[in-house]
């Protein structure tokens, strides 16, 4: 088995090393995309704020990565007890980053794609 906490110290290092820990912003919310000054089909930052300080951040970038999650929980779980609280289920992935794409103007495709769990002897997650 594959445990990311195992990984993820070793990954932070890496990248800590690689873009320096000056560049490393850990604990802001962003909640909205820039467009680009020169092309405004492009999107050129973002804007957020500390979730510990009483800061506010304004990125401007070359090229922006959402990578915000999915949105799991827009449909109850099949599955009951304790299976709803697991990973898989995240409370956090709320669906921002499709918000913050359609209204940066990003077209939002493959949406009929839903995560369905399946079940094996003794457990369950997502396997196969």
């Amino acid at each position: 088995m594959i445990h990311g906490e195992g990984h993820k110290p070793i990954i932070a290092e890496a990248a800590k090393m690689a873009i320096g820990e000056e560049n490393i912003y850990e604990r802001v919310f962003i909640f909205e995309l820039l467009k680009g000054k020169n092309d405004p089909n492009a999107v050129a930052g973002a804007v957020g704020f500390s979730v510990r300080q009483p800061k506010f951040y304004v990125f401007k970038a070359k090229a922006v990565l959402l990578a915000t999650g999915d949105a799991t929980l827009l449909f109850r779980p099949r599955s009951t007890g304790e299976a709803a609280g697991r990973t898989w289920y995240a409370i956090f992935d709320t669906g921002s980053g499709y918000y913050m794409g359609l209204k940066a103007g990003a077209m939002l495709t493959q949406f009929e794609h839903r995560f369905i769990p399946f079940r094996f002897k003794d457990g369950y997650g997502p396997v196969g």
